[in-house]
């Protein structure tokens, strides 16, 4: 039995690295880099500030990527919100999965499976210091994915 089989007996032990992700969704590491690289352009595009690419595929078997931003405004964080869902789903041909904190404002997530956009106001993202916690995450500089912070 090969390593590309679909077969449902267990007695044949997978090999965890036939794939580069781990994410329950088929992107792949790369396809989910390209979805990340949009949403933080999205973000930066309508002036977030402190726009973060982070790779959790090694900690995370459901996702692979966060992106995290915070806005100033109610208002831009729909905005950023938004612009994410049509850039990913008209531009990348992406939907998103689920979506919460919308009508709160504070922090909004938009799951895409492999990928995970945090929006978040000043405060409540200093409260929750995702960065912290996520800490063993790989950053990924903009420079390296083609944007720059304004």
């Amino acid at each position: 039995m090969s390593d590309q089989s679909t077969s449902s007996d267990e007695s044949q032990p997978s090999n965890p690295m036939a794939h580069p992700s781990r994410a329950i969704r088929p992107h792949g590491l790369e396809e989910a880099r390209k979805l990340a690289t949009e949403a933080a352009r999205v973000a930066l595009d309508n002036n977030a500030q402190d726009v973060m690419v982070m790779d959790v595929s090694g900690q995370s078997a459901e996702f692979d990527f966060f992106v995290i931003a915070t806005g100033t405004s109610r208002r831009q964080l729909h905005a950023i919100s938004e612009q994410t869902d049509d850039a990913l789903e008209k531009g990348m041909g992406d939907r998103r999965q689920g979506i919460e904190g919308y009508q709160e404002s504070s922090w909004i997530v938009l799951d895409y499976g492999s990928l995970v956009v945090h929006l978040f106001d000043d405060e409540t993202r200093e409260y929750y210091d995702l960065e912290s916690l996520w800490a063993d995450a790989k950053l990924i500089p903009l420079s390296d994915l083609g944007l720059t912070q304004r």
